[in-house]
């Protein structure tokens, strides 16, 4: 992968992270300015039509996860910020790495909130009081209220953080197409 497209690709992980841990929403607008980008790139660059054929096949790889959209597994976000990264990585060779680092992520993430009631009732009488008065003092920030305010009741696994952490981790490490 190219400099400007791992930049590119890298630029659009941090606003796609930063919009899903705070309003568990993925914008559309970014994801059509890094295609409408990457477009552009492509065509600057001259690129064969294998890299543009790549491209869209990578773009195709997000019908894979129209299932667990269509069950509730996943936000339409998520699938199609899966394509748009499709494409910015060049197909489908890099996506599985991508989803499977994502994947366990965010299935620690659901075992954490499942299981914290279960091992915080565990702690000692001290520990808990101090917990329940740390989440108090949180709820009441006003923060932390703008930040659910920004959700509008939307609640979930932030998938598409942590597919954007994967991307960066991939490309940072020099992983599959990058």
């Amino acid at each position: 992968m190219d400099t400007p497209t791992t930049l590119l690709a890298c630029a659009l992980c941090v606003q796609v992270a930063a919009s899903d841990l705070y309003a568990r929403r993925v914008s559309n607008l970014a994801l059509m300015t890094a295609l409408a980008i990457l477009a552009a790139l492509l065509c600057w660059q001259g690129v064969d039509a294998a890299r543009w054929g790549a491209a869209g096949l990578g773009l195709l790889c997000a019908a894979v996860l129209l299932p667990c959209y269509a069950i509730g597994w996943m936000g339409a976000g998520d699938v199609k910020f899966f394509a748009v990264l499709g494409a910015l990585l060049g197909g489908p060779g890099p996506l599985l790495p991508v989803w499977i680092i994502a994947s366990l992520m965010a299935g620690l993430h659901a075992m954490t909130v499942l299981y914290a009631p279960a091992i915080t009732s565990r702690f000692p009488l001290g520990l808990r009081f101090a917990l329940e008065n740390s989440h108090a003092r949180l709820q009441a920030w006003p923060a932390h209220q703008r930040m659910l305010a920004a959700r509008r009741g939307r609640r979930g696994i932030p998938y598409a953080a942590y597919l954007s952490l994967a991307t960066v981790l991939l490309l940072l490490s020099g992983g599959p197409g990058a």
